[in-house]
């Protein structure tokens, strides 16, 4: 691997991961709504402000990786198709496939 990706990987955006992760893995049983889950209640479950749970939801909607329903208030899912046909040196799919430091079982219980 080149320099470049080691670096890439070291400042990472921890919490555009978070958000992304946490999109990817959400199932109905976490959700208030059938749609998804809203901005607050994913902030809360990741104890990240509001503002910046917001910001790093637009960056995964640009990426057309996160789809978003209704306006007031706004659900959230993720558009696993979608992540699938990303190309493999996407910077987003990059740092939502290195789970080296990710705690699964904060996403399933067993």
């Amino acid at each position: 691997m080149s320099m470049d990706y080691y670096a890439s990987l070291e400042n990472e955006d921890k919490e555009l991961k978070a958000v992304g992760l946490e999109l990817m893995f959400l199932t109905p049983e976490k959700c208030s709504a059938e749609d998804g889950i809203t901005a607050v209640e994913l902030s809360k479950r990741l104890n990240i402000p509001i503002d910046t749970v917001k910001k790093k939801l637009v960056i995964l909607k640009e990426k057309n990786i996160a789809i978003v329903k209704g306006i007031n208030p706004k659900y959230w899912s993720f558009d696993q198709y979608n992540f699938q046909r990303l190309p493999e040196d996407d910077e987003i799919f990059l740092l939502l496939c290195s789970f080296d430091d990710v705690d699964f079982d904060k996403f399933f219980a067993y």
